[in-house]
């Protein structure tokens, strides 16, 4: 008689205790593929299972993975703050997976392997390609997992942020309106789904105006950037500028300041997350507020929601954003 146990069936099919149990008691929730790759591994195991077992396999673990990119930025640490603020609520642990410099494949096989009841995707480094190759794992395991934060043209992958395009748009009308010509859109040389989003508003506002788009790549790193600002703004007019990142933003400004620019007379800045660097910079930092914190809490409510197998009105959560003012553009 065989000693498998129902642990050994989840690790031989990388997939969660639910979804094994879903596969015993309700065949009908899990798709195709999942469904007969996890009988042919009870087949292989000799797997018999009984009560205590079947009862086992429907408990919930309550443990939810966060999948990030990078933990040191503050946007995700503002997030991760209200993911678990949230799950703690419910009482519900939660696993952190950096995939920062890591095979995203690997990595998401890692997670299902983890037995983890629902995923959030906090990854906004991924193209589309490997954002397919990651929703495929996910599938198979049948976890149900939100995207915080990311964009994925994909109708049926649950996600929470806001609408980047517009959010671009509007604070470059509001610098143009304000007499700047020269806007550069500071962007990151790694290119992120939500910044590929916030340049397109910012350069369709300026060809709107007749202006020249510029997007300028640099780093995140300020050994880094201060190099590039110095040699490239020491030659070129700028007036303006919109940032992707807080950070950037007030690197830029100290460059300027050194250089002997006044923020904001000589240079607007505003960032794009609204994140702490924005208050400790001098000048203060004006921002479009990108909620962070509601970003990651509302994927967590929305995740739950999943989990627990409720019904769900809008799985495609767009939150508003403002422009909160500071030192460093006046209105």
């Amino acid at each position: 008689m065989s000693n498998a146990t129902i642990y050994d069936v989840a690790g031989a099919a990388r997939v969660s205790l639910a979804t094994v149990s879903r596969v015993l008691n309700h065949p009908e929730k899990v798709n195709m593929a999942t469904r007969k790759k996890v009988m042919q591994v009870i087949k292989d195991l000799g797997y018999r299972p009984n009560a205590i077992a079947r009862g086992l396999a429907s408990r919930k673990t309550t443990t939810v993975g966060v999948m990030v990119s990078d933990i040191t930025r503050a946007s995700v640490s503002q997030m991760l703050g209200g993911i678990m603020d949230v799950a703690a609520k419910y009482n519900y642990s939660i696993k952190i997976f950096a995939m920062h410099d890591v095979d995203a494949a690997d990595i998401s096989h890692q997670v299902v392997a983890e037995q983890v009841d629902g995923i959030i995707f906090l990854n906004d480094e991924l193209d589309s390609d490997k954002m397919k190759e990651v929703k495929e794992i996910i599938d198979d395991a049948s976890i149900p997992f939100v995207l915080s934060n990311v964009v994925f043209d994909d109708d049926t992958v649950p996600s929470v942020n806001i609408d980047f395009v517009s959010a671009g748009y509007e604070i470059t009308k509001k610098m143009i309106e304000a007499g700047r010509k020269n806007i550069y859109c500071l962007s990151t040389v790694r290119r992120y789904s939500v910044n590929n989003l916030k340049e397109a508003g910012y350069i369709k506002a300026m060809e709107e105006a007749g202006l020249q788009p510029n997007v300028f790549r640099t780093s995140g790193d300020p050994s880094i950037n201060r190099l590039h600002f110095k040699e490239f703004f020491s030659n070129n007019p700028v007036d303006g500028v919109i940032s992707v990142r807080d950070s950037i933003a007030v690197s830029f400004m100290n460059i300027a300041e050194d250089c002997g620019k006044k923020v904001p007379e000589d240079i607007m800045v505003v960032g794009f997350q609204n994140t702490r660097y924005a208050e400790l910079s001098r000048p203060t930092l004006t921002c479009v507020d990108t909620p962070v914190y509601d970003l990651g809490a509302d994927a967590m409510q929305l995740l739950t929601k999943f989990m627990q197998e409720e019904e769900v009105e809008n799985s495609k959560m767009v939150l508003p954003h403002k422009i909160v003012y500071r030192g460093s553009m006046v209105k």
